[in-house]
């Protein structure tokens, strides 16, 4: 993995208020860690959620301080098992909030009894008025009142968390106890905790391993192993009347409602959308009638709000019922709601007056500041939407979108670092993303019990894969959750029901077609590893391996083996299903020559290098045919000092062979972190010295921010942690090329794998002023991460290789994928979605090159065009292109018309979409010819278009005197808005009161003076008779006299 993954949040708001204490074992568990290391991996956490471990149950460092009630600070545990639990050898360990390095450390002893709590008294402060309860350990620690990190460890060895999502043994929970604190549980705290103030464990009791969901701040609660104290009875509310507003007005205009949080009001309006499974515990109520039209562009108020009913025990109204709801208008992480529980004194009432339908509102997404207005409603999206993000579909059955016909886009895929071009990269991002959900907080890789559920969206067969076409085609939700907006269907998802989207299936059986005599790959095979952990574990003394488990807790993949052991699967059985899938692909990719990164270095564990490189090659060989695949032998001289990953070449004998022997660039003072460059010379069977081109793969150091944290140059960034050692590897690898390209007697050099930096990121800049060029594949990218899409693989070639190419495709088999297909996730779910296929047989795609070796004929091509393009005057004129040829063509193609070029674009893998900028065509049929110019494959060849420019697109925008008095004359304003960019002009014709006006608008705008009219409503008609390049308009506007 080349990056660390990071956990999503699961999609439950936490609750407001917290639980007593004897209601607390009902809903909380963590999994207890097995094994003591002192230094600690970051990733998925692997905590039990079904109540199976000791949890930190309160954090309190306040003590002393000013405001503070009690004198001391605390932690306080808690046992949700019905069996004690010894505490003798664990610790409580803390460090401040900016904290990470090692910790202070409090030993335990004793155990916890079933059910009951332990109290860790920490230092005192100089003020507080009230003594803790007797402790059942004590520590110096003197703890930050706003924050800090503190966990439960297995071990009373001082360990050093890394930074992100915390996990695995021997550390059993964490709590990163501030919204900034560098390591946590699933994400940080929302709020931190204050002089006054703790952070507990939410009131519905329940360990997500998800800090920010987990923990609420309130007043300390302190208790010991002992019994708790019986609490004071709660008054009885005295009974208040509750204020009649509208959904409008509970929502307000702002982010938050405007309204009272502690005086309740009373609402009607007819629900849309209910869940009484799966966790949201509640319903959609929106005002009776609303929906249908778009809203205005900005401003006003949703008509829908969410009801929160706060348990799935209590009775709920069907879809379509007219409803009365008391209840506390509250916030919850953002979302507007209505605290309709019983405790909150609270009610929800079936109406038996019939009420007028919700009509789903057709939306166009706005951008996020104006999003707030349709929270909670009723709506059904117009617009095509791409797949953009389908990592949560695995655990919370999330799906993320992009509007538009591509997925979100990593920005310095596109743009330099520290640019404004990156700055619109983000704001393009914001603007188009959006979820779509399942309508639960349901965590599938959870308890045992969310395990045993099949996932929505894909059990049935479906996929659903980045970068493809999704069509939204029931009413949806538009809701707020988890700092995301997302689409909601009406009720919960499950593998059984209909869905209310649909997603393009884009899966092929093979890469396209590339030309060229040879085909040339790169393929990062997701840690190959021939040596398990299971079996390297028990090899020796002193080894351990932690691992991630299946539903039924049988080992699957290594979360770590230590020290410095084998990655990859954890024993025989996964390796099976692992190699099977790689080999599904490599034989699909079947290029002559493949450069592989991340396969076992098996030299580290005192076996032949080439040991699991010559295992994978017998593996293809047994499904494509004797001596089909061989490897490239490693080199007599290989670094002394190197990683357990590595790259490698495979090649087909039959159609290639190596020239001279493999060569590795010895320069641990800057590949000390990373895989050294490994460069091969290659030639057709049979062929000439001649037409020998060099191979050079690379696999540069991770972004990754595990380990030591990263600083000076290497500071995690724009461009991820080890910028500036991937910058140095670059540099190094130029001085290399040159010098092996000498030796070699060549002048063509490839250079591919995984460089671990997006594709204008500053180590290939280094490469490009080298003079090498990426060999992209439009529309495609071989890695996605946290929703974005770009390329962490590439294939570089000089000026004399780059000539060779004959086209370039990144085969999306990979990265596009739903990571439940991995072999790494068997089981894991009831759905069991392994297959020995090709897709998701690693986390990157392949990338394919065809290249052709000697003198060749250019190949003849035909220009491809839709024959006619229609546009509306203003618009940017795009003429898509397609050059159909051998293999994938480049060059450049020209509009040319009337003796000019009015429109030009690269092409690029035999596409181009060329656009003639605004306003050069006005209104009228053009027939313009399209040149394209060949390359050094194909040959220049001619087609045609027909553009037809239409009239500019026109809006009308009335206003009037309202209310206009009556017996007095007033104003109408008509602004005419278009699309050309220039001002409108022309006559308007207005029809008001019985007479016919007419007037000449300048700079789109007319005015009108209305005479005196009868007390009423009245409508004024208005035509736009349009100009020589503006459309007609007709609107009307209703005028209130009186």
């Amino acid at each position: 993995m080349l990056e660390p993954s990071p956990r999503p949040s699961p999609s439950r708001p936490p609750a407001e208020a917290r639980r007593p204490r004897r209601a607390l074992a009902a809903g909380l568990g963590l999994g207890l860690a097995a094994s003591a290391l002192a230094v600690l991996p970051a990733g998925s956490a692997a905590a039990a959620l079904d109540g199976s471990g000791v949890v930190i149950s309160e954090f309190y460092g306040g003590g002393g301080n000013g405001g503070a009630e009690y004198t001391h600070d605390f932690v306080e545990l808690y046992n949700p098992t019905d069996a004690a639990v010894s505490l003798d050898g664990w610790s409580v360990q803390y460090r401040n909030n900016a904290g990470t390095s090692a910790a202070q450390v409090t030993p335990l002893t004793g155990s916890i009894p079933a059910g009951g709590h332990y109290l860790v008294q920490w230092a005192k402060g100089t003020g507080g008025t009230k003594a803790l309860p007797t402790p059942d350990a004590t520590g110096t620690v003197s703890a930050s009142a706003t924050g800090g990190q503190v966990w439960l460890a297995s071990t009373t060895t001082a360990l050093n968390p890394p930074v992100g999502n915390v996990t695995g043994a021997p550390i059993v929970d964490f709590l990163g106890a501030s919204p900034t604190s560098p390591s946590y549980e699933g994400a940080p705290v929302t709020a931190p905790p204050a002089n006054p103030t703790s952070l507990q464990r939410a009131a519905d009791g329940k360990d997500r391993d998800d800090n920010s969901l987990d923990f609420v701040v309130a007043a300390p609660t302190p208790q010991n192993s002992g019994p708790a104290p019986e609490p004071e009875p709660e008054p009885e509310p005295e009974p208040v009347d509750p204020v009649d507003v509208t959904i409008a007005e509970i929502q307000g205009t702002g982010a938050e409602t405007p309204l009272d949080r502690t005086a309740l009001v009373r609402t009607r309006g007819v629900v849309t959308a209910s869940y009484p499974t799966g966790g949201f515990d509640g319903f959609y109520l929106q005002t009776a009638g609303t929906g249908g039209d778009p809203k205005p562009a900005e401003g006003g108020a949703s008509d829908a709000v969410f009801v929160w009913l706060g348990s799935s025990s209590v009775s709920y109204p069907e879809i379509g019922d007219h409803v009365e709801v008391v209840g506390l208008p509250t916030e919850s992480n953002g979302l507007t709601r209505v605290d309709a529980r019983a405790a909150s004194q609270g009610s929800t009432a079936v109406l038996t007056e019939p009420a007028e339908a919700v009509k789903p509102r057709e939306l166009v997404l706005p951008a996020p500041e104006l999003r707030e207005q349709y929270e909670g409603e009723l709506v059904l999206p117009t617009e095509a939407y791409t797949v953009s993000n389908n990592f949560n579909l695995n655990n919370f059955g999330e799906i993320g979108l992009a509007v538009g016909d591509t997925p979100l886009i990593t920005p310095t895929e596109v743009a330099r670092p520290g640019t404004p071009e990156l700055d619109d990269v983000k704001a393009d991002n914001a603007a188009r993303a959006i979820a779509i959900d399942d309508g639960s907080s349901t965590n599938f890789l959870g308890s045992a019990t969310n395990k045993a559920i099949p996932l929505p969206w894909v059990s049935g067969g479906d996929v659903v894969r980045v970068n493809a076409t999704a069509t939204i085609t029931d009413p949806v939700v538009i809701d707020w959750r988890n700092n995301t907006w997302k689409y909601q269907p009406t009720e919960q998802l499950t593998a059984e029901g209909d869905a209310p989207a649909t997603f393009e299936d884009t899966r092929t059986a093979a890469p396209e077609e590339v030309g060229g005599d040879l085909q040339l790959a790169t393929f990062n095979v997701l840690n190959y590893f021939t040596t398990t952990g299971e079996e390297w574990a028990v090899a020796g003394s002193g080894r351990s391996c932690t691992y991630y488990t299946d539903r039924e807790g049988a080992n699957v993949t290594n979360d770590r083996c230590d020290p410095n052991g084998p990655r990859g699967a954890a024993n025989q059985a996964n390796l099976e299903r692992q190699e099977a899938k790689i080999v599904a692909a490599i034989n699909a990719i079947d290029a002559d020559v493949i450069s592989l990164e991340e396969i076992e270095n098996s030299a580290a564990f005192g076996l032949d290098r080439d040991e699991a490189l010559a295992t994978l090659v017998a593996a293809l060989n047994e499904q494509a045919g004797a001596d089909h695949w061989a490897y490239v032998p490693s080199p007599a001289a290989v670094p002394a000092d190197e990683d357990v990953i590595r790259t490698a070449f495979i090649y087909q004998p039959a159609s290639v062979e190596t020239v001279g022997d493999s060569v590795i660039h010895d320069d641990e003072a800057v590949f000390f972190n990373a895989r050294e460059p490994l460069a091969q010379a290659f030639k057709p069977a049979g062929g000439a010295d001649d037409d020998a081109f060099a191979v050079i793969v690379n696999h540069f150091k991770s972004k990754s921010t595990s380990g030591a944290p990263s600083s000076g140059d290497n500071a995690n960034g724009e461009q991820g942690a080890w910028n500036g050692d991937r910058v140095r590897q670059a540099e190094s690898l130029a001085d290399f090329t040159a010098e092996f390209a000498a030796e070699a007697g060549t002048e063509a050099v490839f250079l591919t794998g995984d460089f671990n930096s997006y594709t204008q990121e500053d180590p290939l800049q280094v490469l490009y002023g080298e003079g090498f060029t990426d060999i992209a594949s439009e529309g495609e990218w071989s890695y996605s991460f946290s929703g974005m899409s770009g390329s962490l693989d590439h294939v570089l070639a000089n000026e004399a290789a780059t000539a060779m190419v004959t086209g370039s495709d990144i085969w999306e088999i990979n990265a596009v994928e739903s990571v439940a297909y991995e072999y790494s996730r068997s089981n894991y779910n009831a759905t069991d979605f392994y297959a020995p296929d090709a897709y998701r047989s690693s986390d990157h795609e392949p990338h394919v090159v065809g290249i052709a070796v000697g003198e060749a004929e250019p190949a003849p091509a035909t220009v491809v065009t839709p024959g006619t393009v229609q546009n509306a005057y203003g618009d940017v004129v795009r003429v898509p292109v397609q050059i159909e040829t051998e293999g994938a063509a480049g060059g450049r193609v020209d509009l040319h018309w009337n003796g000019g070029i009015i429109g030009s674009a690269d092409v690029v893998d035999g596409k181009a979409v060329v656009e003639v900028p605004r306003r050069v065509l006005t209104p009228k049929s053009y027939r313009v010819l399209v040149r394209y110019s060949g390359d050094a494959t194909t040959q220049a060849a001619d087609g045609g278009v027909t553009i037809q420019v239409g009239k500019a697109r026109t809006n009308l925008l009335l206003s009037a005197t309202q209310p206009l008095p009556a017996g007095r004359s007033g104003t109408l304003t008509i602004r005419i808005g278009n699309s050309s960019g220039f001002p409108a002009t022309g006559w308007v014709n207005v029809v008001y009161g019985g007479k016919a006006f007419r007037v000449f608008a300048t700079r789109g705008l007319a005015t009108i003076t209305l005479q005196p009219g009868r007390v009423g409503t009245h409508r004024a008609s208005v035509y736009y008779e349009g100009s020589a390049t503006v459309s007609p308009a007709f609107g009307t506007l209703s005028i209130r006299v009186g």
